[in-house]
């Protein structure tokens, strides 16, 4: 049996509307909002008393979802230290495709989001950099040159 597709990706918000627009402004299209409590979702994330709220964003090619999540309860834990370096275990960043880097850095800093070190060139190939935006989330953005 293999793998049929990666389907989403979950990031844990306090701020839902504040990373929807984020993550709107980005490109990627609203594909539903509701809450989830119960027991079938405590068995699944393995807490007791587990109620939240939920947001499914679309990429544009329709191809892979991020799905927002803020629990109600319980509260949701934050990481040490807050804003971890890129060498740090775990996932630190999502990579997204832009057509024009410079645009969608300056869009995204209108929703408050802050460049992590600078935009730089690999070679003849991409222009890349790191974004944080709110909640600290972490997006690589590379825009492919020629």
């Amino acid at each position: 049996m293999t793998i049929q597709r990666m389907d989403n990706v979950l990031i844990v918000v306090d701020d839902l509307d504040a990373v929807i627009a984020f993550f709107t402004e980005l490109g990627l299209e609203p594909d539903g909002r509701w809450s989830v409590e119960g027991r079938w979702v405590e068995r699944v994330v393995g807490i007791d008393g587990v109620r939240q709220d939920v947001a499914m964003l679309r990429m544009p090619d329709g191809h892979g979802r991020i799905e927002l999540a803020r629990f109600r309860t319980p509260a949701a834990i934050r990481p040490e230290p807050e804003n971890p370096p890129a060498n740090t275990l775990g996932i630190r960043r999502i990579m997204f495709a832009v057509d024009d880097i410079d645009d969608t850095v300056a869009r995204l800093r209108g929703r408050g989001a802050e460049l992590v070190g600078e935009i730089a060139q690999y070679e003849q190939a991409y222009r890349l950099c790191y974004v944080r935006g709110p909640e600290n989330i972490v997006v690589g953005l590379a825009e492919e040159l020629g």
